[in-house]
């Protein structure tokens, strides 16, 4: 139902899960642990899973909190949960409160967890290539600051995220890496086609982690698009036609 990253499971008041596509009620494209608010599964099925999420980290049905996500490199603070219709337009989320879990939801893009133990704050980013790009993963760091964390202390971990060999990218995308993101050409593989390119999203992501100078960061090194036993993936859907496809969530609390 969930895989743990070791580094945040010896974080001493930390509980923390990425959930992979199984162990839910959802059906059909969406089997089974779809935690998507945003997709056309049955919003009953969705709540399910979500409950189901929330017991495995050993917390009341309501208290995972999701955003809106939009490709940004927004982050905001919680203190309390909110109702599904009222999340922010934001990719990232912070807190110091315990017993509150910050969902991320992904299907490809990269979701990432982050936690200052000795401080008490969490983070949870959406770190597509765009949110990546432009900042996202500062705006967590900047955040999780202002509540007392320190930077040298944060441990971020990067979960299941399409992999560079079924990334392929156009190019429109190419000449606005190379002109936002200048001397990181290496994470442009050689396409298969004339002027494409595999994109190393993780790759970027962990370079990015590594420019915002944590205590440590490090991945999974799992691929969405390749597993599809275990992980969904918007773009696999794509390519097989598909009408839409399921969220995995990824997770963070403080436990006292």
């Amino acid at each position: 139902m969930s895989i743990e990253a070791p580094v945040l499971s010896a974080c001493r008041g930390i509980r923390h899960a990425f959930f992979t596509r199984c162990g839910g009620v959802s059906e059909g494209d969406y089997a089974t642990l779809n935690g998507g608010l945003g997709s056309q599964d049955a919003p009953e099925r969705v709540a399910e899973n979500r409950a189901r999420m929330c017991a495995r980290l050993g917390l009341p049905a309501d208290r995972l909190v999701s955003l809106y996500q939009i490709h940004s490199a927004e982050a905001v603070t919680v203190a309390a949960p909110f109702a599904p219709a009222d999340r922010p337009r934001a990719d990232a989320m912070v807190t110091r409160v315990e017993g509150l879990a910050l969902g991320i939801a992904t299907a490809d893009c990269g979701p990432l967890l982050f936690a200052d133990p000795a401080e008490g704050v969490v983070g949870a980013a959406h770190a597509g290539w765009k949110g990546a790009l432009t900042g996202v993963i500062e705006a967590t760091v900047r955040a999780m600051e202002a509540l007392g964390a320190r930077r040298h202390r944060i441990v971020a971990v990067l979960g299941p995220t399409i992999g560079q060999p079924s990334y392929e990218v156009g190019p429109d995308f190419i000449a606005r890496f190379r002109s936002e993101a200048p001397g990181m050409d290496r994470f442009l593989g050689a396409g298969s086609r004339p002027d494409h390119a595999q994109f190393d999203l993780p790759g970027f992501i962990l370079a990015r982690l590594a420019q915002a100078e944590l205590g440590a960061a490090t991945a999974l090194n799992l691929c969405t698009y390749a597993d599809a036993e275990r992980f969904y993936s918007y773009r696999r859907a794509t390519h097989r036609g598909e009408p839409d496809y399921g969220r995995l969530i990824s997770a963070i609390a403080l436990m006292s």
